[in-house]
């Protein structure tokens, strides 16, 4: 097994904040999504249909707070099972055709009352997002890449002609929440505050069309280490019986619509001892992503050198944002002359022919909840594919070091822009 750590250069990093862009909500109109700055006022025009907005309401300044009277008890961090419990508040804000986005409110977590004929039930007008914040080695409060998260609400946000807003002050308001209710980010590595912005449209109708009203809230639950007791490698079963997406489509998009349909073809592959689907697409059989996770292969060249590899943004998978920091460090410290970093089309044959050959190194799925998820075994066409690990470990040794560069960022150990202290 190569010794990846020998290979890398600098650790110092200079990758600045990505800037918020404002993004109108249109119907099918990418021309839409570039809109000059100045243009962004209350209104839908009869030229684009796009909802075209102004964020000025979406001000720190304007957030009314009402604190919960009847706090919820606490478990112990040992117990928490992710998703199943929540904090004591949530923020909410109304948007409507007419007058734009409300004032931001944190109040009370509550249910929402909806009409029966709420759009977002009959036609899926919803996104959501999911980012989490951290409790670092000094007991401060951080968050990581949030603004990332927002501007790729956005997008998506526009593509089903939802409302969008300004990225940067809907991180600030995000953050006034996760201060609110930082009691609940529990303390030690692996633990932390999974945070779920939501948008749905809110309009009670059965008509087919653009929402006049809508609803962003967010929510947030505290959550354990995703392995707690260490790394534990993964068998997936390559899956061209169903297909997660395909291109001109909205795989690139963080929907709910997205997910539903996935969970049959995950049950299937789990009937028959599989964790998780590996989607293929195309009669080429090409590799997308990995249940709800970016792909991530390791090959080696013909010329000696490494290849890190994952499939590009063409549509058909999502701009995971662990997926960017993976290729960003990537490029940054491993070191360029034994290393090539790639985001390129690339076949289910093409890693079963580089396993045959002994030339697959590792493989591993990214994503918010994991980092990174190691990978040991690939089922394809009746063949099982083993994916190497490191000897006595349940992880290849680039799948650890991705998960270690990453965490120490976030959890404060390396300062580094992308986590960012709110308190």
């Amino acid at each position: 097994m190569v010794l990846y750590s020998r290979l890398l250069l600098s650790k110092n990093l200079s990758l600045p904040l990505a800037r918020t862009s404002r993004l109108s909500c249109t119907r099918l109109s990418q021309q839409a999504l570039r809109l000059p700055r100045q243009n962004f006022v209350h209104k839908r025009t009869l030229m684009d249909s796009a909802i075209i907005l102004d964020s000025t309401a979406l001000k720190v300044s304007n957030l009314n707070v009402e604190e919960t009277s009847s706090p919820k008890e606490q478990l112990p961090a040992e117990k928490l099972v992710f998703g199943h419990t929540f904090t004591d508040h949530m923020l909410m804000i109304e948007w409507t055709e007419q007058d734009g986005w409300n004032q931001p409110k944190i109040v009370p977590y509550q249910n929402l009352s909806l009409d029966p004929a709420t759009c977002v039930f009959h036609y899926a007008f919803e996104c959501f997002e999911g980012l989490k914040a951290y409790r670092d080695v000094n007991g401060k409060v951080r968050m990581f890449r949030a603004n990332k998260n927002m501007e790729r609400m956005n997008k998506t946000a526009a593509r089903i002609c939802l409302p969008t807003f300004d990225a940067d002050s809907m991180v600030s308001l995000i953050a006034e929440l996760v201060k609110l209710d930082k009691k609940w980010i529990p303390e030690g590595s692996g633990y932390s505050l999974y945070i779920r912005p939501t948008i749905i449209g809110t309009q009670p109708t059965l008509g087919v069309g653009p929402p006049s009203s809508a609803l962003f809230y967010c929510i947030m639950s505290p959550v354990g280490p995703y392995y707690p007791t260490g790394f534990k490698a993964v068998r997936l079963e390559a899956t061209d019986y169903a297909i997660r997406a395909w291109p001109k489509g909205v795989g690139d998009k963080k929907l709910g619509a997205n997910y539903a349909p996935a969970i049959l073809p995950q049950r299937q592959a789990a009937s028959r001892g599989f964790q998780q689907n590996l989607w293929l697409f195309g009669d080429e059989g090409f590799v997308t992503e990995v249940g709800t996770m970016n792909f991530f292969a390791v090959f080696k060249t013909p010329e000696g050198k490494f290849e890190l590899v994952t499939a590009p943004l063409d549509g058909t998978i999502l701009e995971g944002i662990t997926r960017d920091s993976i290729l960003a460090l990537a490029r940054e410290r491993l070191d360029k002359d034994k290393w090539i970093v790639s985001e390129r089309k690339f076949t289910m044959k093409e890693i079963a022919e580089h396993a045959k050959n002994g030339t697959l190194v590792e493989a591993f799925g990214s994503g918010t909840a994991a980092i990174v998820s190691p990978i040991k075994e690939i089922s394809w066409n009746g063949e099982s594919i083993n994916v190497p690990l490191q000897p006595g470990k349940e992880s290849g040794e680039i799948t650890e070091l991705m998960a270690n560069w990453i965490r120490d960022i976030q959890y404060g150990i390396e300062q580094h822009p992308w986590s960012i202290a709110i308190e």
